[in-house]
């Protein structure tokens, strides 16, 4: 048995941080950033799960994977790099094993996101299509920074086949339950992927994903992850993803009405607040968990604390109010 005290940080009753992302409504908007969590249980002894707005899985695939070799992780200032290879159990053990356990944790209060991830159509359809029809899936979040086995292009960076897939995966996922397309920020115009997203039938947006980049040994004179390159995450990309975050909300999300999820570095609640009036609803942790995995509650205690300074009735309606030069009060007041 563990003896880890858990940590509680209770939010402020006298501002609401309930937040509804395309009719899912969620006690509060912090969440966990996919593959930073496991299957829930990993972080069990140190957090108290129900807390949270939403628990996200790590991506599930058709088929189990074993990932990547080591080195799968490496720590970068302001950082870190990792290329896991989307290591999971596969769909028939996560129905099996890990569903039911996260069936639990949604009936103490956080709604269940599962990310899937695939290398072909039919791996999405067949996996994202699979687990939406399951009791207690609110939502499937789609990580579309995976290379397509035919062509060797990457979908989430190709806006025709980014659209087409969402597509047929809207297809195949309920409308009770709602589809999220988490964005790569590797790309020329992250609207464009984006609006592709949206015209193919996602509910909801989240972003960012990793930015790949590279670390190396300077001894030996080779990369310092077994995969050579991997994805960045924490502090240091969090202005970039502040930045995309808001290009997508005033470009695509705001006029097409659909809500964001901003992840990417945040660690304190002016970081996750940044994202809010950038135009994110939800909030997700990843880097950070390895920290405190309390870093969510404590990040939503504060955000308590700033919508009563702010004098606003809840978060949602400090959503997008970022006003930027040049800007009317009409623009930066929706």
């Amino acid at each position: 048995m563990s003896t880890v005290q858990k940590t509680n940080v209770p939010a402020a009753p006298s501002a609401s941080l309930a937040v509804n992302l395309a009719g899912l409504e969620l006690a509060n908007p912090m969440m966990t950033a996919s593959g930073t969590c496991g299957y829930c249980d990993e972080y069990a002894d140190f957090v108290d799960l129900a807390q949270f707005g939403a628990f996200v899985t790590k991506s599930i695939t058709l088929e189990p994977r074993k990932g990547n070799e080591a080195y799968r992780i490496v720590e970068t200032r302001g950082g870190m790099l990792n290329a896991i290879g989307l290591a999971n159990v596969g769909l028939k053990a996560f129905l099996s094993q890990k569903l039911p356990r996260l069936r639990e944790l949604r009936r103490r209060g956080p709604r269940i996101i599962v990310n899937v991830a695939g290398h072909s159509f039919d791996d999405y359809i067949t996996a994202a299509g699979t687990i939406a029809q399951e009791e207690g899936v609110d939502a499937i979040e789609l990580n579309v920074s995976c290379p397509n086995v035919k062509d060797g292009l990457t979908f989430g960076t190709n806006p025709v086949m980014l659209k087409d897939l969402v597509t047929r995966v809207r297809r195949a996922v309920q409308r009770e339950c709602r589809l999220i397309v988490k964005l790569s920020p590797n790309v020329g115009d992250i609207t464009q992927t984006a609006r592709a997203a949206v015209e193919g039938g996602a509910d909801i947006l989240s972003l960012i994903n990793t930015y790949t980049a590279l670390a190396i040994d300077v001894h030996k004179r080779h990369p310092r992850l077994a995969n050579g390159t991997g994805g960045l995450s924490g502090p240091a990309v969090r202005p970039l993803a502040v930045y995309l975050t808001h290009r997508v909300y005033r470009q695509v999300a705001k006029p097409a009405g659909v809500p964001l999820i901003g992840m990417g570095g945040i660690q304190y609640w002016q970081d996750a607040a940044e994202f809010v009036l950038a135009g994110a609803t939800g909030l997700a942790v990843g880097t950070a968990l390895f920290v405190d995995p309390a870093t969510p509650l404590k990040v939503a205690a504060g955000l308590a604390d700033w919508v009563t300074q702010q004098k606003a009735p809840g978060l949602t309606d400090l959503v997008g109010r970022l006003i930027m030069p040049g800007d009317a009060p009409s623009e930066a007041y929706p």
